[in-house]
């Protein structure tokens, strides 16, 4: 039985135009109402955007001290991206502003430029990120017009494969297991920029953080009807 006052972990798989606060804002007003509470202590141990779906650990009470330890898992991502144009966002939140030629992109290309991306590598964030500049966010600045000059960070990728490649279509799927802070939009940048064209990602699903797999995740629409079929018992 679930002890939310004493904490929980809890796995969901994000659904498609959530923000991971969206997540976390509902099951906190849900559990405060099922337990009759106003306050409940909940957050999530990584954030995902709003144009991803996939894993994202929400934990409750006692249990949100995991976090910061949670925050090291290794995640696993499946990424398809349009090749041969850019997003000012990398993702298809904004229009694609630039075009580029594709006609040298093979097969083989793909699967020798790939590779080149295991292990350490420098990123630079996206400007559309939560990274903190000055005490305010990237995004902030970034849908306010302001160019500012991002620190490339340090991050690791474990595992990156091709799924699939559409050469007509120009779609690349690859999946990729990596460290925490790694954006998977700008992967998709670098990429395209390796590939002497462009990238920017069309569909992002998170399929693993730890041990914890998108197919065991609850949906948020099963975690409530889950929540209405128990009696829970407030801690005194």
């Amino acid at each position: 039985m679930w002890d939310f006052e004493q904490g929980e972990v809890l796995a969901f798989d994000k659904p498609l135009r959530w923000t991971s606060f969206d997540l976390v804002a509902k099951v906190r007003y849900n559990l405060c109402r099922k337990l009759g509470k106003k306050k409940l202590k909940v957050g999530h141990s990584g954030t995902l955007d709003p144009l991803a779906t996939g894993v994202v650990i929400v934990c409750t009470g006692k249990k949100t001290k995991l976090i910061e330890s949670l925050q090291y898992d290794v995640k696993e991502y499946v990424a398809t991206m349009q090749l041969g144009a850019t997003t000012p966002s990398y993702d298809m939140e904004k229009e694609v502003d630039a075009t580029y030629p594709t006609e040298h992109i093979t097969r083989a290309l793909v699967d020798e430029t790939i590779p080149q991306f295991l292990g350490e590598q420098w990123q630079v964030p996206p400007m559309f990120s939560a990274v903190q500049i000055n005490g305010k966010r990237a995004y902030e600045l970034a849908r306010k017009g302001q160019e500012v000059e991002l620190k490339p960070k340090l991050l690791k990728l474990d595992e990156i494969e091709v799924l699939s490649f559409d050469e007509k279509a120009m779609l690349l799927t690859i999946r990729v297991v990596c460290s925490k802070g790694t954006y998977i939009r700008a992967l998709a940048r670098d990429i395209g920029e390796r590939l002497h064209s462009g990238a920017y990602l069309t569909a992002l699903r998170r399929t693993r953080v730890g041990d914890t797999r998108v197919e065991d995740c609850l949906t948020i629409e099963r975690f409530l009807e889950q929540l209405n079929e128990i009696e829970y018992v407030q801690n005194e």
